[in-house]
């Protein structure tokens, strides 16, 4: 069952992925569409803001896609984290450690959130993508042609 538990994890958190670079790039949910995110970039220091914005959003978005095909999967974890550090140094941080909810107007949210999602990347970085997986496949297939190659140099 060991390889199942980061299977769901990944798709999951590719998935939330997908789901944000969607708004960002789409402005599919609520979200603020290229244009919206690359003002927001610009409001908030990050320029120039439009192609900050395409590189964020392809990066959740495509990034997303890849984690829950689990293919490419530390790199692609590698990418987001930095991405959600981006987002926790340049606008969670000044807002403190929990999400404040809709009560508070105005308010934005903490570093949680962010945190959680680092803190899941990580997890897949260091044990790997799980089943049901494009890098454990070719995993699989890179170690049964090594045995395969070692086995024919001992008959020979």
């Amino acid at each position: 069952m060991d390889r199942y538990g980061p299977a769901v994890l990944r798709l999951m958190v590719g998935f939330i992925f997908v789901a944000h670079g969607a708004q960002h790039l789409f402005g599919v949910w609520g979200g603020p569409g290229l244009t919206g995110t690359a003002a927001s970039f610009d409001r908030i220091g990050l320029s120039p803001g439009f192609p900050l914005a395409v590189a964020v959003g392809v990066i959740e978005f495509g990034g997303g896609f890849l984690l829950m095909a689990g293919a490419l999967t530390p790199y692609v974890a590698v990418a987001l984290a930095f991405v959600m550090l981006g987002a926790m140094w340049k606008v969670h941080l000044a807002h403190g450690f929990f999400i404040n909810w809709a009560m508070t107007p105005g308010v934005g949210h903490g570093v949680e959130y962010n945190l959680l999602l680092i803190a899941a990347l990580l997890c897949l970085i260091l044990i790997g993508p799980g089943a049901f997986s494009i890098d454990h496949r070719r995993e699989r297939s890179a170690a049964a042609y090594a045995a395969g190659r070692a086995r024919l140099r001992s008959k020979y």
